[in-house]
């Protein structure tokens, strides 16, 4: 996929991960964009993992079925990264 599908493929599932997600995620555009690129990249594996049965690193395309993979995988890259930084109160 060239470089301007996946600027336009993060972009949007960025925003779409960002607007579902609960709470306020701050990052600007670049940070969106590279949310939904991560996302890509996690959506991809899992959804290669589910199907096929085999771990292997692949990224969703810029497609219907794609945006909503990369979207969940955003989110699963989301949640993952407030429950690792989350800090406990004392």
């Amino acid at each position: 996929m060239n470089i301007l599908a996946w600027i336009v493929l993060g972009l949007l599932a960025g925003a779409i991960a960002k607007a579902i997600y609960p709470g306020y995620q701050s990052g600007g555009i670049l940070g969106t964009m590279l949310l939904g690129i991560i996302g890509a990249f996690v959506g991809g594996t899992l959804y290669n993992l589910l199907t096929t049965g085999t771990l292997a690193i692949g990224a969703a395309g810029l497609s219907v079925g794609g945006v909503v993979v990369a979207v969940l995988g955003a989110i699963v890259a989301l949640f993952i990264y407030y429950a690792a930084t989350r800090r406990s109160a004392l």
